[in-house]
């Protein structure tokens, strides 16, 4: 089946007017590209991250349009959005698309992610026995964030790999789709408990644990704020952790600094992520005023991440 890719160019401020006329007419699954829109969204959002793909702002620089796809044998759809489209007073743009298996081609975007010397993380379609000698960590893509392919990621299980030690217990905060603490289990963590403030990410993370064979007890996904919810945080601090692990960004990390020592009273170590490095004093700065003590520092391009532990706890 061969497909037509239709762009629509809108004036700025009218896309979604036009967007609504479309579907009123029957349209759907419309892709909606407005730099504003996206800008509007990052400003009313702004403490939830530290870093904006500068590649997708390039790609919005300026654009106000729609996109929609239609068969290329579909003459009266097409005639559909021709009239449509005067009606309107907007014009149109049609390139023809290759002739591809789209159910499946969405796959080629999450090859293997080689991590350090012994991981890999596998989309759940792939065999891992075509990766002898390293430890698979399987997960559906499609389900959240968090498939491996980020720095962040990545250098949280490169500490990881050299740390973990047979039975080790890890707690996950700001959890996604599960990979960190299903990292914990293959190094051979007795358990690992997940937590995310998005309840989607609760399922996900159940769901990717099941693809690598663990399940309660062995892997607990919970959802909600540590720093707001103080029955979870009393559920979770009657725990005993090895390992701590907040894979996040940096003012989300600076939130949590008061609360992690309750977590680290045992000796734990414990891994903050996502910070990028004009964000690493802030960061460090409050850690340290909690009472954590900074033992290492990695770097991957501009992404930092720290390994720590109460300075109380000694350099065991």
């Amino acid at each position: 089946m061969s497909w037509l890719e239709i762009t629509v160019p809108t004036p700025q401020g009218d896309l979604n007017t036009a967007a609504a006329a479309l579907t009123a007419r029957g349209f759907s699954d419309l892709v909606l590209e407005d730099q504003g829109e996206f800008e509007a969204f990052l400003e009313e959002n702004r403490s939830c991250w530290d870093y904006i793909d500068e590649e997708l702002q390039r790609h919005l620089q300026g654009l106000s349009q729609i996109k929609l796809y239609l068969e290329d044998t579909d003459e009266s759809g097409m005639a559909r959005l021709e009239e449509a489209l005067r009606t309107l007073g907007l014009t149109m743009t049609v390139q023809a698309l290759p002739d591809t298996d789209w159910a499946e081609s969405w796959k080629d975007n999450y090859p293997p992610q080689e991590v350090g010397e012994r991981l890999v993380v596998l989309p759940y379609w792939l065999d891992a026995a075509e990766y002898p000698g390293r430890i698979p960590v399987i997960l559906d893509p499609g389900l959240t964030f968090g498939t491996g392919a980020h720095p962040s990621t990545r250098m949280v299980m490169e500490f990881m790999e050299t740390m973990g030690k047979p039975g080790f217990r890890c707690l996950d905060l700001g959890s996604g789709s599960g990979i960190l603490s299903i990292t914990a289990l293959r190094l051979g963590a007795a358990c690992a408990v997940g937590v995310d403030i998005d309840p989607k990410a609760e399922d996900a993370a159940r769901e990717n644990a099941a693809y690598n064979g663990f399940a309660a007890p062995e892997f607990t996904a919970l959802t909600g704020d540590v720093t707001q919810d103080a029955g979870l945080m009393a559920r979770l601090r009657r725990g005993e952790y090895d390992l701590v692990l907040v894979n996040i960004v940096a003012d989300v990390i600076i939130r949590l600094a008061p609360v992690l020592p309750g977590f680290l009273e045992g000796g734990a170590e414990l891994l903050c992520s996502g910070i990028l490095d004009t964000r690493l004093q802030d960061v460090t700065a409050a850690l340290e005023q909690a009472g954590i003590r900074i033992l290492e520092t990695k770097a991957e391009g501009e992404w930092r991440s720290l390994r720590a532990r109460l300075a109380a706890s000694g350099n065991r």
